[in-house]
Formats: C-alpha cells, sequence, structure tokens
C-alpha cells in the first residue's frame, strides 16, 4: 500500500524510491516570515513542504524586493541543488506556517544520480518551476495589478490548500514588488465585487471562481504547466481547498 507524505513529489515516487529516502527525511514546523534559505549561503537542505507555502525573494541593493517563486506542498525548495549548484542567488521566507520534510542535499543528490525514477520527476519539476518563473516575469511587466493580485491570491491559495489566507496587505505589497496603497486599492474593489473578504491580516477567498476569471491568462498557464509535467491538474483539488 503507498504510504503518502503529503508532498506532490515525494507522492510521485515508487515505494521503493520513497523507502530510500524515509530515513533522511527529517519533518520540521515551519513558522510565518521564517528565513528557511539565505541568499548567498549553501544550500545544505533541499525541502519538500506538506502544508505552508515558502516564498523565494530576490532582494535589490536598496532594499526594495519581489517574489520570484512560491513553493508549497506540489514542490520542494532547492531547485538549484538537482542541477548541481550548492548556492542560493535569493532568500527563501515562509509566507504561510506549515509543516516540511526536509533532506540532505548531498544524499538526495545521490539518490537522484542513483536513481533514473527520481531524477526525472525532480527534473520535471524543475522544468515546470521555471516555467511558471519565466511567465511571472512577463505576467509582471505585461499586466495590471489587478490581475496579478488575483493570480497570486489563487497561486497562494493553490499551494497552501486553503481558502484563508493569513496575508497582509504590506506582505502582499512586498511580494508583488508594488506599493502598498495600489495593493489596497485592489483588494477593497476585490472584497466589494465579493470575490475576496478581508479582515484582522486574514483574505479569505469567497469566490475562487469569480477571482480566477479576474486574473490574468498567466495563472491557468501555469497551473496547465504543472499538470502537464507532473500529472493531475498542477496539483489543485477544489474538494481539499477549505
Amino acid at each position: 500500500m503507498r504510504q503518502i507524505t503529503g508532498n506532490r513529489l515525494l507522492d510521485l515516487l515508487a515505494p521503493a524510491q520513497l523507502n530510500r529516502l524515509r530515513p533522511h527525511l527529517k519533518a520540521e514546523v515551519v513558522s510565518h516570515n521564517q528565513t528557511v534559505q539565505e541568499r548567498g549561503k549553501p544550500v545544505e537542505f533541499v525541502i519538500f513542504p506538506t502544508s505552508g507555502t515558502i516564498s523565494i525573494v530576490a532582494m535589490m541593493l536598496d532594499g526594495t524586493s519581489v517574489e520570484v517563486g512560491i513553493v508549497g506542498r506540489e514542490g520542494m525548495l532547492g531547485v538549484q541543488a538537482v542541477l548541481g549548484d550548492d548556492i542560493s542567488l535569493n532568500d527563501a521566507i515562509v509566507q504561510i506556517s506549515g509543516n516540511v520534510l526536509r533532506i540532505p542535499t548531498d544524499i538526495l543528490r545521490q539518490e537522484a544520480e542513483a536513481n533514473p525514477g527520481l531524477r526525472a520527476i525532480l527534473l520535471r519539476y524543475v522544468q515546470a518551476f521555471l516555467n511558471s518563473a519565466t511567465q511571472s516575469a512577463a505576467c509582471n511587466r505585461a499586466h495590471l495589478l489587478e490581475h496579478r493580485l488575483a493570480r497570486w491570491l489563487l497561486t497562494a491559495r493553490d499551494r497552501a490548500r486553503t481558502n484563508r489566507l493569513p496575508l497582509t496587505h504590506e506582505f502582499i505589497a512586498m511580494m508583488l514588488g508594488v506599493r502598498r496603497a495600489g495593493v489596497t486599492v485592489a483588494a477593497i474593489s476585490f472584497q466589494s465585487a465579493g470575490l475576496i473578504r478581508y479582515a484582522h491580516g486574514r483574505i479569505t477567498i469567497a469566490d475562487p471562481e469569480g477571482l480566477e476569471a479576474a486574473a490574468c491568462e498567466c495563472y491557468e498557464i501555469t497551473k496547465r504547466e504543472y499538470g502537464r509535467l507532473l500529472g493531475g491538474d498542477g496539483e489543485i483539488h477544489a474538494e481539499a481547498v477549505r
């Protein structure tokens, strides 16, 4: 009987492949705003979230920041390790508290080199992650803030598998690389339309279908790519989102 870890990539592995990794996987709880990977530092562990979300954040010399990637239970943090690199270019900060499984980078790399099935799954995820980053770059340049905010909220919902997101406007503005006032105006518009509810630092997606209609095409493109490369529908199951 297949054992479920709660992480999409690990659960795609054959039982024998997963059993080889299990002795090296360590369960941990990560908290909001915790830095789990530092730019310029060696990537000592690869992290597989089973709940919550982690933002990969690029920092500029003037102190501004923008999210360049987001990881939840659909994937892993540490794609550079799979590609043979040991240094992180960006910080990785916990966006929504949750649980993770971490494994030493050198162990995962050794197992991937010895196991074609594991290596293939990890490389497909790397491709999906890079596709998402490419689409995000185009999105940030071409689309209005309202469309980008809708896309970002839906992506955070999918990764965390919940419609209730403990996020402030200030945090979202930092992730999108925009002014807080712009996020507030867009959020008020969404709330007035009944798409979201916002109170006490928590955003609740009240109308997911309506929010999808408000998002740009980048949301569907990225979701479809995850599904194409990793099966299913990009690990988005309506019945599991609460």
